[in-house]
């Protein structure tokens, strides 16, 4: 049995009561089997119908007995796979809500996506099947191999002999199998991430020209997916097969034996008809978890990814910060942190200010953004809130008054309302049409409650930003991170959306990652990161008197600037 099956709660006593039925199951089976054969003993040795009766009677209350326990096991097992799925796809996502972007970015967002959606289901398929199998093996051939080698000895050392061969061929077939679904789940992941990702930019490929040919690539994956599959299946018919012979072979091995002692008059008919019954009956368990534990090969790999993202260290220090909502008067202090590209890095912001984080690719300011979300914690240094200190960020008195706006704001399959509602479930319609209005949504409040996303109306880049500041604006925090939210939009287009989000970093503590720096002639504080350093600190007009790298910033994107003063006066 898997060692990683202990680790799910409410399993011990699961497994304590399937092995209680099955120990009686156990005995039924053996019950049923003697019943069986004394009634045709008795009609071939010429005995009374009634009383072949009684014991084909007995033998169908044992055989309703055996499957009335299979029944409740199920059930049992049925009841604990639903819950323990659930609750670990609950763990999951709130695991992923915890550690935040980083790792959809690392992983990708359909392999997530196919994990929690699909690989819990597969899981949960996996419970249901291995556990009762499991148990069966390890009881029911025992026990019935107990019952014979009492009857006969020689059928006894037949069927121990035959089994451990049967075993052994079962975990070389299985160490293959593993393999293949290894690289079987592989693919299955790589597929569904590259048909998400072909969903999401299908309008950029068809407006470029590229449908076609990405549609060959779509072919291409999804036939090395089909050929995967196919490798897999050869392995479990080859596994069955063999499972079906050698089970053939041991039987028909222990019915020639049999048939010799009953010519030798060495045994009488009625516990050679026993043994004979049985003796199916001993291989099935092992046929039956042979037979489904390729259909469970995906339940135990997503099984195991789910842990694996439930094994990701998380920085939790001891002692919590108390936090009830951010003012003038607080402070944050980062001192000397180290995390990732980040080095020594070294500030403190009072109230309510904006910070501008800019810097070349690769400079670290998304890094930053996450430290001070809470998503990456610190391999040095401390932060403290108003004297408080941390090791890290992710705490839930910080991050409860975060509100986060990424490069590329992920909207759900739902209403408009819903989406503009995900951080304030219980907003009114009023509330949200204002928080609409106020983000520059006024042309989709007719359409408020109508689908969008898959299988709805489709958004442009800009009005995805939109409810995501819709969103900041409903939820009222007192803390707004942003990440290159405007990156991807055109300069028109951002010059629209600066308009909306501008009252958005009022009366609020506002993170701003970008590229583009005429934002930065809104903030109050510019950080200008190089190589995980803090290069530059001060205001906008500090900064381009001094004439440092901002300076040379400011007059490397001098054309963009040019070009948003003339889309902001071609606007009015």
């Amino acid at each position: 049995m898997g060692k990683d099956l202990f680790r799910y709660e409410g399993v011990a006593p699961v497994l304590a009561g399937l092995t209680f039925f099955t120990i009686i199951q156990a005995v039924l089976i053996i019950l049923q089997a003697k019943w069986l054969a004394m009634a045709i003993t008795g009609l071939f040795n010429g005995g009374a119908v009634d009383a072949a009766a009684a014991d084909m009677a007995l033998f169908f209350a044992a055989l309703t007995g055996r499957y009335f326990i299979h029944f409740l096991k199920q059930k049992i097992v049925e009841r604990y796979s639903e819950k323990t799925s659930n609750a670990l796809r609950q763990k999951v996502l709130a695991k992923l809500f915890s550690l935040g972007p980083r790792l959809a970015q690392k992983e990708g967002t359909g392999k997530l996506v196919t994990l929690i959606i699909e690989g819990t289901g597969q899981f949960r398929t996996y419970l249901d099947l291995f556990l009762p199998k499991m148990i069966n093996m390890l009881i029911i051939p025992v026990s019935i191999w107990l019952f014979i080698v009492w009857s006969d000895r020689t059928s006894g050392v037949i069927l121990a002999v035959t089994l451990p061969v049967l075993l052994i061929f079962m975990v070389l077939l299985g160490f293959v199998a593993r393999k293949k679904a290894d690289s079987q789940w592989e693919g299955y992941q790589r597929l569904a991430g590259h048909f998400t990702d072909s969903l999401r930019g299908l309008q950029t490929l068809t407006y470029l020209g590229r449908a076609r040919s990405h549609s060959q690539q779509i072919e291409r994956v999804s036939e090395d997916y089909r050929k995967s599959t196919m490798s897999t299946l050869k392995v479990a018919f080859l596994s069955s097969f063999a499972l079906d012979f050698f089970t053939m072979l041991s039987v028909a091995t222990v019915a020639v034996f049999l048939g010799l002692g009953l010519i030798d008059g060495d045994m009488t008919l009625l516990p050679a008809l026993t043994i004979l019954i049985l003796a199916p009956e001993y291989f099935l368990p092992v046929r039956e978890l042979g037979t489904d534990y390729h259909a469970t090969l995906n339940g135990q790999e997503a099984g195991r990814a789910m842990q694996a993202i439930l094994a990701i260290e998380e920085a939790k220090a001891e002692q919590p910060v108390f936090l009830e909502r951010w003012s003038a008067d607080d402070e944050l202090v980062v001192s000397n942190v180290h995390a990732a590209s980040l080095k020594n890095i070294s500030f403190s912001i009072k109230g309510h200010q904006k910070i501008g984080i800019i810097g070349a690719s690769g400079a670290g300011k998304s890094t930053l953004i996450d430290v001070l979300g809470g998503f990456l914690g610190l391999d040095a240094g401390t932060i403290s809130i108003n004297g408080q200190e941390a090791a890290h960020l992710q705490k839930d008195a910080w991050q409860n008054l975060l509100t986060y706006i990424p490069q590329h704001p992920y909207t759900f399959s739902g209403t408009l309302a819903d989406n503009i509602r995900f951080y304030k479930p219980d907003a009114t319609d009023e509330d949200v049409l204002k928080a609409a209005d106020q983000a520059g949504l006024s042309s989709l409040k007719a359409l408020v409650h109508e689908t969008i996303g898959e299988g709805g109306r489709q958004l442009s880049g800009g009005q995805m930003q939109r409810i995501a500041v819709a969103r900041a604006l409903l939820s009222d925090r007192p803390i707004v991170l942003l990440d290159e939210p405007t990156a991807h939009l055109d300069l028109e287009t951002e010059a629209a959306l600066k308009e909306t989000m501008l009252p958005l970093f009022e009366d609020r503590l506002v993170f701003f990652a970008t590229h583009r720096l005429h934002w930065m002639q809104e903030m109050d504080v510019v950080i200008v990161l190089e190589r995980g350093h803090i290069a530059e600190m001060g205001t906008h007009e500090e900064l381009s008197k001094k004439g440092g790298m901002y300076t040379a910033f400011v007059q490397a994107a001098q054309g963009d600037a040019h070009e948003l003063a003339y889309s902001i006066h071609e606007r009015a």
